[in-house]
């Protein structure tokens, strides 16, 4: 309970404001709707992104405590107000070239023409989104794993985890083949927008790289280990640095973080186009998602579960083909959170067998 003591406290106050803001707005019948709303966008984020807080444990798990402190501190601010409040409002305001603080007023008092002009440029940023974390599945499918969750396809897919541009080759690929499904007159922007995805993935493993300087060689032979003693393997083919924290790292899983949201903030506007209304009920879902991430570091649950780390990546590359398949198809953000949802589950009753069957052999 003490991970989301503060989840819960922050989520009390921000269903006042919503209560408060809908009371203003429509009286009574307004503040129960508000409320209803702000729920319904919590507990969607929440699913869109526990395979997040699954992926982020694996890498937290690593850091010492100053970094962990980082994450929930300056991370917070980022994705709670960076990239739930003021991104789309970037976007708007560059694409549709206004003002910041006309796109503000324009987000308060006329919110459908500010959803417009968000969802006019879902393509380019579900491009961006997609490659990124299509990289990141990519990355850790063609690893070199020592655990397999589908044993004969991990294993097949394994022969490339040498070929150090397997996963870029992949997605430039994918990027190519999902361009076909657009108009041409924006192919151009939207495969700029795919490739800028593909940039910052591997600009940030560079920085990380180039922190690392000279101790390639330590680096490569130093075993990780949490508090609990267990072995962090780099699975998820980021490298060293990232899994023990810096700014590398911070930037690594803020990066992820925001690839995330951009489906959350799009889907969003399908429910509501109230701006604040958005905002406190995805900044819920970010907080619950922050303590989901601590607490699975705290118990250790990822090396409880083996196969946890396998599903949550598994859903990170079906959000990110369902992304590119929503530039041209609609898909229900139901349907995307219960894709990850059955990643999750069936990797946790993998998990428990796997634990059965180790436990009968000894």
């Amino acid at each position: 309970m003490r991970h989301f003591l503060f989840d819960i406290v922050f989520t009390i106050v921000c269903l006042i404001a919503a209560a408060w803001w809908g009371y203003s707005h429509s009286g009574i019948p307004g503040l129960f709707s508000a409320l209803a709303i702000t729920a319904i966008l919590a507990i969607m984020e929440i699913s869109l992104s526990f395979d997040n807080a699954v992926v982020n444990a694996s890498i937290l798990k690593g850091w010492n405590d100053f970094w962990k402190k980082i994450f929930l501190t300056l991370g917070i601010l980022v994705a709670v107000f960076g990239m739930r409040l003021i991104f789309p409002i970037v976007i708007v305001a560059v694409t549709a070239k206004l003002g910041f603080v006309e796109v503000i007023q324009l987000a308060l008092n006329n919110p459908a023409q500010y959803a417009a002009h968000l969802n006019a440029h879902h393509a380019e940023i579900s491009a961006f989104g997609g490659m990124f974390l299509l990289l990141v599945f990519l990355t850790f499918i063609f690893g070199d794993k020592e655990v397999h969750w589908f044993k004969w396809f991990e294993e097949k897919l394994n022969r490339f985890s040498k070929v150090d541009a397997m996963s870029t080759f992949v997605a430039l690929v994918t990027l190519m083949i999902s361009l076909t499904w657009v108009d041409a007159t924006k192919q151009s922007v939207i495969l700029m927008a795919g490739i800028w995805g593909i940039l910052v993935y591997l600009g940030v493993n560079v920085l990380s790289s180039l922190l690392e300087g000279g101790n390639d060689s330590e680096d490569e032979n130093e075993v990780l280990t949490d508090a609990h003693g267990n072995v962090i393997t780099n699975t998820a083919g980021v490298s060293t640095t990232i899994l023990k924290g810096g700014i590398a790292g911070f930037i690594y899983l803020e990066v992820l973080d925001a690839s995330f949201s951009f489906d959350g903030v799009i889907g969003a506007f399908a429910i509501t186009n109230d701006v604040i209304i958005i905002m406190l009920g995805l900044a819920i879902g970010a907080m619950f998602v922050r303590s989901m991430t601590l607490f699975l570091v705290d118990k250790g649950t990822l090396s409880e579960f083996v196969y946890l780390e396998h599903g949550a990546h598994y859903a990170i590359g079906a959000l990110a083909i369902i992304m590119l398949l929503s530039m041209k198809y609609h898909v229900p953000e139901l349907v995307t959170g219960l894709i990850g949802v059955a990643f999750i589950g069936l990797s946790l009753f993998n998990s428990i067998q796997y634990r059965k069957r180790v436990a009968s052999k000894q």
